[in-house]
């Protein structure tokens, strides 16, 4: 019997789940509500007990969520990796990002960085530029926002650059991908899925996470940003 799943997910897995839940809604006759924010937004919200029958989110975060006790670990299944890139508007000057110090140069040069206040990349990339040595000089010109895809300042030219991580860069219009962090500054983000301990339709949930590991999906992923898979 098909039923309605309700899915909480992180912002970092929008574009992905758009393209995923159409394929499962077909194969399975289920029909999905995803309901999106901030990863950090998601887990507190299922703290304080939002209910739901499966949610998608990044590692620490889902770390954060098992331990309320409100989702099932022995259905925690580990999807999915992505990195953190930078972007600036289509059309201007793609700084050399290649390495820490062209990194560095970079956000130096920039009038403007935009990052998440909430998100998981943004509060890495909070923490980064302290451990850099450039916390001051970025707050001074930073453009942020609790959450949400931030690139979004980049594209109607709120903000220079934007370092936000991969996945959600690439729905945003009017912006390039200039590429990822230096490998010794990057941040590997792994993206899991669990089902609610209380789900309504836990069959179902199940289902779904079953589903988010085909490999028939991995082209999905790649086109996503992200690598299929735990890695």
């Amino acid at each position: 019997m098909a039923v309605e799943l309700k899915v909480l997910c992180s912002n970092t897995a929008h574009a992905l789940l758009s393209a995923l839940v159409p394929l499962f809604e077909r194969a399975s006759g289920h029909r999905v509500a995803l309901e999106y924010a901030s990863a950090s937004i998601v887990a507190e919200r299922i703290r304080q007990g939002q209910a739901a029958d499966a949610t998608v989110l990044a590692g620490p975060v889902m770390d954060k969520a098992l331990t309320t006790g409100a989702i099932a670990r022995a259905s925690l299944t580990a999807i999915a990796r992505c990195g953190i890139g930078v972007a600036v508007r289509t059309g201007t000057h793609h700084p050399d990002i290649g390495t820490v110090d062209s990194f560095k140069r970079a956000l130096a040069a920039a009038q403007s960085v935009a990052y998440t206040e909430a998100g998981v990349s943004g509060i890495y990339f909070a923490g980064l530029i302290d451990r850099l040595g450039m916390a001051a000089e970025i707050k001074a010109k930073a453009r942020t926002r609790r959450g949400g895809l931030i690139a979004e300042l980049v594209a109607n030219g709120e903000a220079e650059i934007a370092v936000q991580q991969i996945p959600e860069l690439i729905p945003v219009k009017g912006i390039d991908i200039v590429g990822p962090l230096p490998p010794e500054l990057q941040n590997i983000t792994l993206i899991s899925a669990g089902v609610f301990v209380n789900a309504q339709q836990p069959a179902a949930a199940a289902d779904f996470l079953k589903f988010l590991t085909t490999p028939d999906t991995a082209d999905v992923y790649r086109a996503n940003g992200f690598e299929f898979g735990a890695g």
